[in-house]
């Protein structure tokens, strides 16, 4: 039979789909892209914020318009708090955040039989961290090994921890072997991926820390690149950078999550750090990996947020001289504190504090930029694009490259100039 997948939201809902593909062809079936014909589709729905459910409600109808007779199915975090508009929707096949291979037998049953099937458990009670198969199909240059489910932080505009439950962590001998078998299976990259990788090991026997496992990793393959997913500020420590900084093959590429460059607005949002502890933490890895790219997300317009307090902002990433950010209006998430909180601002407000945040993160991205022209990298490629060929560098940076077919090659390339939204560059 053919599946397709369509995923939304975070690089964990990336693995748990190359997991349930992965699941499909060993059983013989085969995957298809999501516009062609199918006998199922399956869209791994994310819930961060309300636009995201709108996304998903946008692409299941989408879906059911286009090929109303195959099976689909809707799997994710949306299910786990809306799983009665799901049913009102049609769907045949509603399941969570959790337990894919059950999902997935439940796939093939209604494909088979096409009667409608649905399992949503109570994600704050799981206890036990899912194993899933790692990797996906075989034409990626990449593969994430995800380590760790859940999260405790309860910030007061996510509604995360309901719909991923508390903290579980895959085992590290676990996480080493499924590496191992990327590294065999010639993925060139491996991302470690999990909901809130810093807390790796908060329920595991004597609580190891996170540094066991990405030193572990790196030392099982030495020959593949190993990148991290977003990382908790206050997880990077004089002892972290220390522990880390020798291992060659670990991208010197990190995701601190901020949200916000504002004491009062990090109040507000429950955030477990201020501004100070958040800045210790760039300059720590500044001062181990130089020349490493620190990346982070922010929301603006959050409730209550003044120009004062955005000003702030925009004057702390500034002194954070990020290489890349992903920024964001803040949107109502009904379930959380956030979307009770007084002074909620119209959507005036967030185009254009968002437009004023994104003039200076597109900036500092530049500036990063620049200091690259003339040194030299080990670059991924990964696919063409018009007259060139792309792949990331171990910092992230894009680059675009004139030569044949350089699919999973890992080439050395000198940095020309700026393009697009990466560097140009020639193969040396």
């Amino acid at each position: 039979m053919n599946f397709a997948f369509y995923t939304l939201g975070c690089k964990t809902n990336q693995y748990e789909t190359q997991a349930m593909e992965r699941i499909l062809t060993d059983l013989g079936h085969s995957i298809v892209p999501f516009e062609n014909d199918a006998d199922g589709y399956i869209v791994n729905t994310c819930s961060v914020t309300a636009v995201a459910d709108k996304k998903n409600r946008a692409v299941i109808r989408r879906c059911k318009k286009n090929h109303p007779d195959a099976v689909i199915g809707v799997c994710g975090c949306y299910p786990q708090h809306a799983a009665e508009t799901l049913r009102e929707m049609g769907i045949d096949v509603i399941g969570g955040s959790g337990d894919r291979v059950e999902f997935v037998n439940m796939m093939l049953a209604a494909v088979s039989d096409r009667a409608r099937r649905e399992k949503v458990d109570n994600a704050l009670r799981r206890r036990e961290f899912e194993i899933l198969p790692a990797g996906g199909l075989e034409e990626r240059t990449r593969a994430m090994v995800k380590v760790q489910d859940g999260c405790v932080n309860f910030c007061s505009y996510c509604i995360i921890p309901y719909t991923r439950g508390p903290i579980r962590s895959a085992p590290l001998e676990l996480a080493v072997e499924q590496t191992r078998e990327l590294a065999q299976r010639g993925y060139r990259e491996i991302v470690v991926t999990g909901i809130e990788i810093a807390s790796w090991g908060a329920d595991l026997p004597g609580k190891p820390p996170v540094t066991d496992l990405i030193a572990a990793i790196c030392e099982a393959v030495p020959q593949v690149r190993v990148r991290l997913g977003s990382l908790e500020p206050r997880i990077v420590t004089e002892e972290f950078c220390e522990r880390l900084k020798n291992y060659v093959n670990l991208c010197p590429q990190f995701h601190l999550s901020m949200q916000s460059g504002c004491d009062t607005v990090l109040a507000r949002m429950k955030r477990k750090y201020d501004t100070a502890r958040y800045l210790e933490s760039v300059r720590l890895l500044e001062k181990h990996f130089p020349g490493c790219a620190v990346t982070t997300d922010m929301i603006v317009a959050f409730p209550g947020e003044t120009e004062e307090e955005f000003q702030k902002s925009l004057e702390f990433i500034r002194r954070c001289a990020f290489a890349d950010m992903h920024i964001f209006p803040y949107s109502r998430r009904p379930g959380t504190p956030a979307d009770k909180m007084p002074g909620q601002h119209n959507n005036d407000t967030k185009e254009a504090r968002s437009r004023a945040a994104i003039a200076v993160a597109e900036e500092m991205s530049k500036n990063y930029r620049e200091k690259l022209v003339g040194t030299t990298h080990a670059v991924l490629f990964e696919e063409r694009d018009g007259e060139f060929f792309t792949g990331h560098a171990p910092n992230y940076v894009k680059v675009y490259a004139e030569g044949e077919n350089l699919h999973n090659e890992i080439r050395n390339v000198e940095l020309t100039g700026i393009y697009k939204d990466g560097m140009l560059g020639v193969i040396r």
